[in-house]
């Protein structure tokens, strides 16, 4: 516990704030250590409130940028508008309170642009890497080029202003240190993951089963690098190749390519084994994830996948559930027995191993406890706290 209050600003661009889960996790935790959060976020989602508190934590939001599909121009667009409320909402904040700290929480990698100017007042700098930006660019367009450069050139500016960093997992703390050139000592890993007396294993709602004999289920972003296309073509291999028809797939979330995707499933005449929900929270997220078989995780192995933890693993896991998804370094890192992976890309192969868990119920119920006790043990966001704080005592240390 603190003994003093310290006051902390948190900035993010992509999500609003409590719908980002990892900010939000990281936000109440540090009220509940004694420090006064302040958060600066879009609005979105039903989180249209200018200024809230919510469990002790000041929420200031600003006007919902345009995202960004493709184009310098189009990025240029989102970022301007993010970075000229950042500037104008820490401004309000500063005037009514000072903070110590600014944590920014990526991506973009632009957040420094805010931290240098407060580093003029002595405030220190803490980099929440979220993403590996430069592997983002390359993962969502194909290619490298001048925008993944200046991606690079943005990556070394943020953790050059950084004094300490989280990194969501090992892979990330090795490019703070190696690509980063931090120092090992002020680097740590925070992993993201859900709350488990939230995520409890239950019934779930019936209703979402459509009277398949077997329930899969999809959480997350449904975006351009999640690889959608690979889980409809692998439903499709298990309705008409396999055999397989007594099937249906969830899907909760939402993304830039949720209309593209549903597309998809209708021009392949699979829309009986899909039910796309929308965003779901709290109970009502638990009510379908709860009621699924397996949990599938889709994103196709690349440079940034295969070094990223996906939080649907995470919640898959705790809620009881085994996982298939294509064989990535942090993945297996996460799951470990808990999930079967299949060859990378390869949809057929995504479908065989889906069919090797409807096959065994008993090894597929062993899987799933497999993987909440791995959560319970190693993996759960209890696990997470004391590095949490270990960074902020860390950020404090430094300042003397």
């Amino acid at each position: 516990m603190t003994t003093a209050p310290r006051h902390i600003l948190i900035v993010v661009e992509n999500l609003p704030v409590p719908l980002d889960r990892r900010v939000w996790l990281e936000a109440t935790t540090l009220v509940q250590a004694g420090y006064e959060v302040s958060v600066i976020c879009p609005m979105g989602r039903g989180w249209d409130k200018p200024f809230e508190v919510i469990d002790g934590v000041e929420i200031h939001r600003h006007p919902e940028p345009p995202e960004a599909h493709s184009g310098a121009m189009a990025y240029a667009k989102e970022y301007g508008h993010a970075i000229r409320h950042w500037f104008r909402l820490a401004a309000e904040i500063w005037a009514k309170k000072p903070f110590q700290v600014i944590q920014g929480c990526n991506p973009p990698d632009l957040i420094f642009l805010l931290a240098r100017r407060y580093k003029r007042r002595g405030v220190s700098y803490l980099f929440d890497h979220h993403d590996v930006c430069p592997e983002l660019f390359e993962a969502k367009f194909g290619k490298r080029g001048l925008l993944h450069r200046v991606m690079l050139w943005w990556e070394r500016l943020t953790f050059a202003t950084a004094d300490v960093s989280i990194a969501t997992n090992g892979s990330f703390r090795d490019i703070a240190i190696r690509r980063g050139g931090m120092a090992p000592e002020d680097v740590f890993v925070v992993r993201s993951a859900p709350k488990v007396d939230i995520f409890e294993p239950g019934p779930g709602d019936p209703a979402y089963r459509k009277g398949a004999g077997t329930v899969l289920g999809y959480v997350g972003v449904i975006g351009q690098q999640e690889g959608m296309d690979l889980l409809v073509a692998a439903v499709d291999h298990l309705v008409r190749d396999m055999g397989q028809g007594d099937v249906h797939a969830v899907i909760v979330g939402f993304g830039p390519h949720l209309e593209e995707v549903q597309r998809d499933v209708a021009s392949r005449g699979l829309e009986a084994h899909f039910t796309f929900t929308g965003a779901l929270y709290g109970a009502d997220l638990l009510a379908a994830l709860n009621v699924i078989d397996i949990g599938v995780s889709p994103d196709p192995k690349n440079p940034m996948n295969d070094i990223s933890t996906m939080n649907k693993v995470m919640e898959y896991m705790t809620l009881e559930k085994p996982v298939v998804q294509f064989d990535l370094t942090e993945g297996r890192v996460s799951a470990g027995e808990a999930s079967l992976y299949a060859r990378a890309n390869d949809p057929a192969d995504f479908a065989a191993k889906i069919a090797e868990l409807i096959a065994a119920p008993e090894a597929r119920a062993e899987m799933g406890k497999r993987g909440r006790a791995r959560v319970l043990d190693d993996l759960s966001w209890s696990h997470s706290v004391p590095h949490l704080l270990a960074a902020y005592d860390r950020v404090f240390a430094k300042r003397g």
